[in-house]
C-alpha cells in the first residue's frame, strides 16, 4: 500500500478497551481519513480500568466520567461502533472479521485489542452469587453494590487490584480479608521489603490477612457465597468474594486465525504480528522490552497507550517513537506507588528515603544500572529512575543509598 492508500484504509478494531479506544483516536490524530470499525463486547464507550478498584467502588465515579472520549466524539470523527459486539472469527486471506451477530465486516488494517480476563479458580463454589471479579465496570458495579458498612470481603489473591479493592472497602466501613497462598502479599510483583510495607499498612487501618492458605473451595446458601472453605478445613465467613489470582491473555481469536501466540499474541516493536496488515496492542500481546532483551506481556494502561501509538504510526506510516520505560502504579488509602522497569537479573536492592513515614523508594540494580525502582510516595525518585533505566545510565549506589543527595547528582 502507498502512504495515501494507508490513510484511506478501513481499520477494524476488535476489543473497545483503553487500547483500542486510544489506538482509534492516534489514528485520528495522526491524519488517518479512511474507515474505523470499532468492536467492543461491552455495552460501554471505552473508558478507564484503573479507577474499577478505587473511585468507582467508592461512588467517587462513574461511565460518563472514566470515559476516554465523549460520545459525540465518534460520530464527529466517523468512527463506527459496534458495542455489545463479539468477533467470532478472523479470515486472513480475505481480510474479513465476522461477528457473533452474522455481520460480516472487512478490513485493510486489523487491530487486537481484545485484552485479558480474570484467572478463575476450578473450586467448588466458584459459580455462586457474589464470587466476583473485578475486570469490568459491570464487575465493579456489582461488588460496589456488595460493600458498606459491617459487609465481609474475602479477597482470594493479594496482589495489587486486591489490595486497592481491600481499601475501598474499608473506605466505605466494609471487613476486608486478604487470603494468599504465597508467604507475603505481591509475592509475585514487589520485593520482600514492599510487601512488608503493604501488609503492615493495610493491617494497620483493619485489613486482616491469612497467608500461606490455600483456598479448597466457596460455601453458600440459597445459591449465594457465605463463606470461604480453605484446605485445612477451616472456613472464614463472608458476604461478597473477590477473586483476584491473575489474569489470561484473550488470544484465542489470534489462535484460531493462525497467529504465533505465547502467553499473548507475539508482536514487534511496532505492535505487529506476523501477518503484516494485523497489529495487537495492550494486555493481550507478548512484546518486546529492547532494554531488557526479552519478550514480556505487560499488563498497564502505559503500555496499552505506547503500542496504540505504535500500530497508529506504522499504518499511518509516521516513524516510531523509542521504547519507553515500562510504567505502573497504584493507589491505596493515601499512598501513590510508582513502579518504573522490571527487575530482570537484578542482583541488589537499595531503600532510599523513610520507610516508616511511608516515603521511600527502592532500587533494583544489575551491578551499576537501575533495572526498576518501586518509589512509594517518591515522585522524584520514581521520576528519575524512570529516566536513568530508560537511558542506561550507571549510577553511584553510595550517592543513591543517600537521600541528602539529590537524584539529580545520582543521574550525574
Amino acid at each position: 500500500m502507498s502512504a495515501d492508500s494507508h490513510q484511506n484504509a478501513c481499520v477494524v478494531i476488535i476489543g473497545a478497551g483503553h487500547a483500542g479506544g486510544s489506538a482509534a483516536a492516534f489514528l485520528r490524530q495522526y491524519g488517518h481519513e479512511g474507515r474505523i470499525v470499532l468492536i467492543g463486547d461491552e455495552p460501554l464507550l471505552p473508558y478507564q480500568r484503573p479507577p474499577l478498584s478505587k473511585a468507582w467502588l467508592k461512588g467517587e465515579a462513574d461511565a460518563d466520567s472514566l470515559s476516554l472520549k465523549p460520545s459525540e466524539w465518534y460520530a464527529e470523527n466517523n468512527v463506527m461502533l459496534r458495542l455489545e459486539g463479539v468477533a467470532q472469527r478472523i479470515n486472513r486471506s480475505e481480510k474479513t472479521v465476522t461477528l457473533a451477530s452474522g455481520e460480516v465486516i472487512p478490513y485493510d488494517f486489523l487491530i487486537l485489542a481484545t485484552g485479558a480476563r480474570a484467572r478463575a479458580l476450578p473450586i467448588p463454589g466458584a459459580d455462586l452469587a457474589g464470587v466476583l471479579s473485578l475486570r469490568t465496570a459491570a464487575d465493579a458495579e456489582l461488588l460496589k453494590h456488595a460493600l458498606g458498612p459491617d459487609k465481609r470481603l474475602a479477597v482470594i489473591g493479594g496482589g495489587y487490584v486486591g489490595l486497592e479493592a481491600a481499601a475501598s472497602a474499608r473506605a466505605l466501613g466494609a471487613h476486608a480479608l486478604i487470603i494468599e497462598r504465597e508467604s507475603r502479599v505481591l509475592a509475585r510483583v514487589a520485593c520482600d521489603a514492599l510487601s512488608t510495607f503493604f501488609q503492615d499498612y493495610h493491617g494497620q487501618r483493619g485489613v486482616g490477612f491469612e497467608l500461606n492458605a490455600g483456598v479448597a473451595g466457596f460455601e453458600g446458601e440459597n445459591g449465594h457465597v457465605t463463606g470461604v472453605k480453605f484446605s485445612d478445613g477451616r472456613v472464614v465467613a463472608c458476604d461478597v468474594a473477590l477473586v483476584g489470582v491473575g489474569a489470561i491473555a484473550n488470544d484465542e481469536l489470534a489462535q484460531d486465525a493462525g497467529l504465533a501466540t505465547t502467553n499473548g499474541v507475539v508482536v514487534d516493536l511496532e505492535a505487529r504480528t506476523e501477518d503484516p496488515s494485523i497489529f495487537a496492542i495492550g494486555d493481550v500481546t507478548h512484546r518486546p522490552l529492547p532494554l531488557y532483551e526479552r519478550q514480556f506481556r505487560l499488563e498497564s494502561v502505559p503500555n496499552a497507550l505506547e503500542q496504540a501509538k505504535q500500530a497508529a504510526s506504522a499504518i499511518m506510516g509516521r516513524p516510531g517513537s523509542a521504547p519507553e520505560t515500562p510504567w505502573f502504579w497504584s493507589d491505596q488509602y493515601d499512598l501513590k506507588l510508582q513502579i518504573a522497569g522490571l527487575p530482570f537479573e537484578a542482583d541488589r536492592q537499595i531503600v532510599r528515603g523513610d520507610v516508616a513515614a511511608a516515603r521511600f523508594a527502592v532500587f533494583h540494580l544489575k551491578g551499576d544500572l537501575i533495572q526498576a525502582v518501586e518509589a512509594v510516595n517518591a515522585p522524584p525518585e520514581f521520576m528519575a529512575g524512570k529516566q536513568l533505566i530508560a537511558k542506561r545510565t550507571p549510577v553511584s549506589a553510595d550517592k543513591l543509598a543517600d537521600p541528602s543527595v539529590s537524584m539529580k547528582e545520582v543521574a550525574a
